[in-house]
């Protein structure tokens, strides 16, 4: 005889579990890549052109009218390595949110890791992320930039921006079944963190006693790090960096414990 029991209050996520079910990661993944290029004319070209487009509004108002410094580095290849991981964040994070209301048909008839659809929703946007590099190595070597050495490191901020990806998105996925105001609010909340991160600008021009605490936004130290690691600005902003990583390993311990205290109610509000 089974016995259910309920599930207790912050606990925390079962790893065993996620590994036994690591194959239906695989699969949601790839269902999610398929999806998102499903009828579209010009498919993973969409990865290029975002990033590409915006960076060439950017260089005209931002640096050509506003006279934005740029580290002394091209404003092009300042602006498109920021965006670069901005963008997967962004995309990510609107996907992840999204996720769980997304497949209420599977969520409420079969049992699996719930926290399994908006990560997978962020490991899709990868894809995205590597087409788009694609265009950085043209930038790159257009302006005859070197990221050198230091470039072995990129490993480490790709992996803060999946966490903080991630990080946001379960909360929002978990807030999202029972309250759909977020889906709305999601649009102006990505717009206002782009305006709040260091895309457009460098970190330098934010006071020094003020950085640290300016790193509790997660994408400070994303967007620094793939600019050190790239284009080899002399100098990282470390203590952003340090703050970031904390802030992302806070959110994200706390977001799953969140997500998974709140899923045993997914089926029932959704």
């Amino acid at each position: 005889m089974a016995v259910i029991t309920p599930v207790k209050r912050w606990r925390l996520p079962d790893f065993a579990e996620f590994w036994q079910y690591r194959e239906l990661l695989y699969f949601l993944v790839w269902r999610d890549v398929k999806v998102r290029y499903k009828q579209t004319a010009i498919g993973a070209g969409w990865a290029v052109l975002r990033p590409l487009a915006t960076m060439t509004v950017f260089v005209i108002f931002f640096n050509h009218l506003a006279g934005m410094p740029s580290d002394g580095i091209p404003y092009p290849a300042f602006a498109y390595a920021a965006l670069l991981p901005w963008t997967f964040v962004a995309s990510s994070v609107t996907e992840a949110a999204l996720s769980v209301t997304t497949n209420a048909n599977l969520v409420s008839r079969v049992y699996f890791p719930r926290v399994f659809l908006p990560v997978a929703s962020a490991l899709a946007c990868l894809l995205d992320l590597a087409v788009a590099f694609v265009v950085l190595a043209g930038i790159l070597i257009f302006y005859r930039i070197t990221p050198g050495p230091r470039v072995l490191t990129l490993p480490l901020f790709l992996l803060l921006a999946l966490g903080t990806a991630i990080a946001i998105g379960v909360w929002l996925a978990a807030i999202n079944v029972r309250y759909r105001d977020v889906k709305a609010t999601i649009p102006f909340l990505v717009q206002l963190w782009l305006f709040l991160s260091p895309v457009l600008y460098s970190v330098n021009v934010v006071p020094q006693q003020w950085r640290a605490l300016y790193g509790l936004n997660p994408m400070v130290g994303v967007i620094e790090g793939f600019r050190w690691a790239l284009l080899g600005q002399p100098q990282l902003a470390l203590a952003p960096v340090v703050v970031s990583t904390m802030t992302v390993a806070g959110l994200l311990t706390v977001g799953l414990m969140y997500f998974w205290t709140t899923e045993c109610e997914f089926a029932d509000v959704i």
